[in-house]
């Protein structure tokens, strides 16, 4: 990584070589006469299990390539603080996340155009999806295939992935192939952000390629102290690096990609965000900006976890070491196997009413079953569905508990504090019971272990929701984009009232799009890459 002294000026100062953060080092250094500086808290992605697709069993926990947050304690949630893992490494939460690609539904950007952001329609957003995408399946009106980040097909077959699928069928949900593509609704499999049988991260995919140029310079272990704000703008960042404070000066813009917790946390710690949150914390307030940490929403899901007849569960190969070692051969030689599993393999998006226009609901079914995410798998032979609803009305914050821009800060998601929420996911968890019921999958049932069976009423599903429900690890809204007088960005991502400023991360998404929203994050940062080379055109050409 590159030696800094400081003090050093770069027209573009990144935050965050995340999700975001690769996509936009990547297109901004394309330009050749521009010179960009990427600053990450983590190191490089050299952690052999980032890049095999399951290693995320094994790197969500580990400190040394994540931060490990927590939400709460929820008070819906019986108290519960839920752990929140994101990625501190090359790569971000990219480099260790559950790999699905799911772009959620076209209404999801309508809904952000009729906000007033224009520009985010889906018809607008749709060419930056296809322009980051290389789909294995090739390029049609809706994909592409020439882009960086790596597209596959689940590349396992499994008996229990069929069988569930067939029983959703029979439950009533249409058969789809493609999640992404023209109506959401359906069961099938997932595509994953891998390729060749290896994670496609945003540090492998967009990053990697472009670390030979001259004009990008990435420094390592970089941890965020401020931003430099000098009348109303914003001039440079300020670190620490290998025990050192340093700053670099931004000649045209300082890009803040950490993410929906390290945004709003490093604009606060800069004296950027609600003035009671700063003066509580003890941070002098430069520019107050109401809705920074606000209007946090993530995915909330309850796992129903099932013991099988068939003995095609991955758990048994997880309690053999002949067969460990055996998926291990496969993967080396052939790329394919357990090894190149996601967090999904088979999904469903689904409606919990008839008259809804578009789903509700999303489930993740994998052929295996854990404790927890992390902590090894059952010894029986099972397999997991979680639901989760797709699109929250319950809004959390996250607030900086001090001036120390390395203290964690206090994060509530407020999980299922809004009616609407329980509802749908009870009609959710009905809908599961519906799916489970039917002979394709009943026929190989033996037990439902989680939540039970003698959990029926209403009230026990949702005493077992508020027990045993957690994150998908979804988190966003935090800077939302919009004019209203909690909006922290316009809809070309420039903060609010301060110059040399975007925020560029899933911060920025005034509402949750349905679904996991690795894609979506990807391609906010290739349009604001767009749009930053065209705003810096037209600051030249009026010169």
């Amino acid at each position: 990584m590159a030696s800094i002294q400081g003090g050093e000026t770069f027209d573009y100062v990144i935050i965050g070589a995340g999700s975001a953060g690769c996509v936009l080092a990547n297109r901004l250094s394309e330009d050749p006469s521009v010179s960009v500086a990427l600053l990450e808290a983590g190191g490089r992605d050299t952690n052999p299990w980032i890049h095999v697709p399951a290693g995320y069993y094994r790197t969500m926990l580990d400190e040394s390539v994540t931060w490990q947050f927590g939400a709460g304690p929820e008070p819906h949630l019986d108290g519960r603080i839920v752990p929140w893992p994101r990625g501190r490494v090359l790569g971000g939460t990219s480099a260790i996340n559950g790999l699905l690609y799911v772009r959620g539904q076209s209404q999801d950007y309508d809904m952000w155009r009729q906000l007033g952001n224009s520009g985010w329609s889906y018809e607008q957003v749709l060419p930056y999806f296809k322009r980051a995408e290389d789909n294995e399946r090739g390029e049609d009106a809706l994909h592409g295939a020439s882009g960086p980040l790596g597209v596959s097909d689940v590349r396992m077959n499994n008996p229990i992935c069929e069988a569930y699928i067939a029983a959703c069928v029979a439950a009533g949900i249409p058969k789809t192939n493609d999640f992404n593509g023209p109506a959401q609704e359906g069961a099938g499999y997932y595509q994953l952000t891998t390729k060749n049988g290896r994670r496609s991260s945003t540090g492998v995919a967009y990053l990697k390629p472009a670390m030979s140029r001259r004009n990008l310079t990435v420094i390592t272990d970089a941890n965020v102290a401020k931003l430099e704000i000098a009348s109303g703008r914003v001039t440079g960042v300020t670190f620490n690096h290998s025990g050192t404070t340093k700053t670099l000066n931004a000649g045209n813009e300082v890009l803040l990609s950490a993410g929906a917790i390290g945004s709003p946390q490093i604009l606060q710690v800069s004296g950027v965000g609600p003035g009671d949150v700063l003066s509580k914390a003890g941070v002098n307030v430069v520019h107050e900006l109401k809705g920074v940490g606000e209007n946090l929403q993530d995915h909330f899901h309850a796992r129903f976890v099932y013991e099988v007849t068939l003995p095609a569960s991955l758990n048994n190969v997880w309690h053999s070491r002949w067969n460990q070692m055996k998926a291990g051969i496969e993967y080396v030689t052939s790329r394919s196997g357990i090894l190149t599993i996601g967090a999904g393999v088979a999904g469903v998006f689904a409606k919990s009413h008839p008259d809804l226009e578009a789903p509700d609901l999303q489930i993740h079914f994998m052929p295996l079953s854990a404790v927890g995410p992390g902590q090894g798998l059952h010894k029986f032979n099972g397999v997991t569905a979680s639901i989760a609803q797709l699109r929250p009305e319950s809004r959390g914050h996250i607030h900086i508990k001090n001036a120390d821009p390395r203290e964690k800060p206090a994060i509530l998601a407020n999980y299922l504090d809004q009616q609407t929420d329980r509802d749908v996911l009870l009609r959710g968890m009905h809908m599961m019971r519906r799916i489970s019921s039917q002979q394709a999958f009943a026929k190989i049932l033996s037990k439902e272990h989680l939540p039970g069976p003698d959990e029926t009423s209403d009230e026990a599903l949702m005493a077992f929701a508020r027990k045993a429900g957690t994150t998908i690890f979804h988190p966003c809204g935090t800077c939302k984009m919009g004019s209203d007088p909690h909006a922290v960005v316009d809809e070309r991502l420039r903060a609010h009232g301060l110059e040399g400023l975007r925020v560029v991360d899933a911060s920025v998404m005034p509402t949750m799009t349905s679904g996991n929203t690795n894609a979506p994050t990807i391609m906010i940062a290739e349009k604001a890459a767009d749009m930053i080379r065209e705003d810096a055109k037209a600051v030249r050409s009026a010169a």
